[in-house]
């Protein structure tokens, strides 16, 4: 059997429900996804697969959807501090027995360890997360004698994470920490069989042990204002759309454009890099957004660019994650900057249980609408090029010793859509929402020009399975027009447009216990460029299952 784990915690925050005495006083700052999830009512997927596994959203004692988090409630026990702060939940079970949140564990209490900890505000979070793939057709065969494009593969990942309340442990006002760590498993069955764009799931990576992110966050003016410094993966709060968070195409958490354009993918899964983030909060529905990070953590000089190195970009590490940083302590600042920032506003917000606008019958449907962009200050290849402006891709076919041009700067522009379109009534665990993301970058110094995706879920599709979510989903990624001139220079077939289709089921087994079979469906994988191992053929289009897993411990 496939297992995997998953807490709420990692890059996203960790937060356990204490004793009544600590949970009023408690002062960890509510994570981006908890907020978003707070703004759509809830209606999101319980286990969201966002930044480095997934993420639990976790239920609150006195929760109203059986095994799910009461209509309204904060998912942490308030979001802001003093006059800003929502009630606090009522008080969990006596401690001589199993609270809804141990529940959430395999491990329970620990035999009390977790509410001991808690008291001195530790938090320490374990997850696994495993998933069992397999190709039916298409795809590319591998190296070995006989070896076709199909067949299964195994990939996974353990995630150790410690986080601390800096107030209870040493008076700190509203002040946490968090470290984390990665242990990665397995292969990748995109690197080894499919041959596209973007992997057919968020966590696949080359095999390491390694540090994962290490930082510092401080709240300021009642929650209004928080600073977060230290090493940091950007994809935990960047271009996030909460329903897209359920399917594990790698497209629907980092998208396609800055995973195949920047070096390494930028600071995300798996890699973190030296950052600081800031995060203002003027209104209950309004949220701003900057950061500065690093934009190529392991500091490579070679990326997976195909156009650069006489067009094999890093032979020594083809995809640009582990080389010359295997333990992820190198904390890279020599190269360049990625500038990010964002601009969320809630669309009638879901009110609080004792808010006025909970009784109306006319308030509308949820909604979280996102626009934001990035700006990297290094120097890209650009596709077109030569150093001595001649056409690179010509160069390339004549035996040219050349290399493209370098060009300053890169950017890339996004918006972002979570909609909630129908549920039977307030209350109600069912709901239908839909989200949509574009992103766009310029297509002289980038593989990807555009990408789209989108899909719809449906939340406890079936009776007692208030936690279930089914959902379809959709994307498409565009070969920019740089690298469909550098590959038709080269005589070679220009790439175009890869889609992909996804159909997922997100069923929690046990609280600690989430299976997801999943489907998906690749078109014109990679654009339609040449199978290397078929000359003349462009790789076929590629059937793909899953099955992921995860257990709390």
């Amino acid at each position: 059997m496939v297992l995997g784990v998953c807490l709420l915690g990692g890059a996203v925050g960790s937060y356990e429900a204490l004793p009544q005495a600590t949970a009023q006083t408690s002062h960890t700052d509510p994570s981006q996804v908890q907020i978003d999830q707070e703004w759509l009512g809830d209606s999101g997927p319980m286990v969201q697969r966002i930044g480095p596994a997934s993420t639990r959203m976790r239920r609150q004692p006195g929760a109203q959807r059986g095994v799910g988090m009461a209509p309204g409630k904060a998912t942490h026990p308030r979001i802001g501090r003093g006059k800003k702060a929502v009630p606090t939940p009522p008080p969990p079970p006596p401690p001589d027995t199993d609270d809804d949140d141990n529940d959430d564990n395999l491990l329970g209490d620990i035999g009390g360890l977790r509410p001991w900890l808690g008291r001195y505000g530790i938090t320490f979070d374990l997850q696994e997360v495993d998933e069992l793939w397999g190709n039916l057709t298409g795809g590319v065969p591998g190296s070995g004698r006989g070896s076709r494009g199909t067949g299964p593969s195994f990939n996974g990942v353990t995630m150790p994470t410690l986080t601390v309340d800096l107030e209870k442990m040493i008076g700190l006002k509203d002040a946490v920490f968090n470290v984390s760590a990665l242990q990665i498993h397995g292969r990748s069955i995109t690197q080894d069989r499919l041959y596209n764009y973007n992997p057919v799931s968020g966590i696949e990576a080359d095999r390491s042990t390694r540090l994962f992110e290490l930082w510092y966050e401080q709240a300021f003016w009642h929650d209004k204002l928080d600073i977060k410094i230290g090493q940091q993966d950007l994809d935990t709060e960047f271009l996030i759309t909460t329903y897209g968070a359920l399917y594990l195409n790698a497209n629907f958490s980092w998208p396609m454009g800055p995973s195949a354009n920047l070096y390494a993918g930028g600071p995300s899964w798996p890699l973190a890099s030296p950052a600081i983030r800031l995060r203002y909060r003027p209104a209950d529905n309004l949220t701003l957004m900057v950061a500065a990070a690093d934009d190529n953590p392991p500091g490579n000089q070679w990326n997976s660019f195909t156009v650069q190195n006489q067009g094999q970009g890093n032979v020594q590490d083809p995809t640009s994650q582990t080389t010359n940083d295997a333990c992820g302590c190198r904390f890279n600042m020599n190269t360049g900057a990625v500038l990010m920032g964002e601009v969320q506003y809630a669309l009638n917000p879901e009110p609080d249980d004792d808010h006025p606008d909970r009784k109306r019958t006319g308030h509308g449907l949820p909604g979280v609408y996102k626009l934001g962009g990035y700006y990297d200050t290094a120097r890209f290849p650009d596709w077109r090029y030569d150093v001595h402006g001649q056409s690179l891709g010509a160069a390339y076919a004549r035996g040219d010793v050349t290399q493209p041009r370098m060009v300053r700067g890169n950017w890339l522009l996004y918006g972002i859509v979570d909609q909630m379109v129908w549920r039977p009534s307030q209350k109600s665990p069912t709901s239908v929402g839909v989200f949509a993301r574009a992103t766009g970058s310029p297509g002289d110094r980038n593989m990807i020009g555009y990408a789209v995706d989108a899909g719809i879920n449906l939340k406890a599709p079936f009776a007692k399975r208030e936690n279930d979510t089914l959902g379809l989903g959709w994307g498409l990624g565009r070969a920019s027009y740089g690298a469909r001139a550098y590959y038709r220079t080269q005589g070679q077939r220009a790439p175009g447009t890869e889609n992909h289709m996804e159909l997922t089921y997100q069923a929690e087994i046990m609280p600690w216990f989430v299976l997801q079979p999943d489907f998906q469906y690749i078109f014109n994988p990679s654009g339609g460029l040449e199978n290397q191992k078929w000359s003349g053929h462009k790789v076929a289009d590629e059937l793909v299952f899953g099955l992921h897993s995860r257990i709390s411990f």
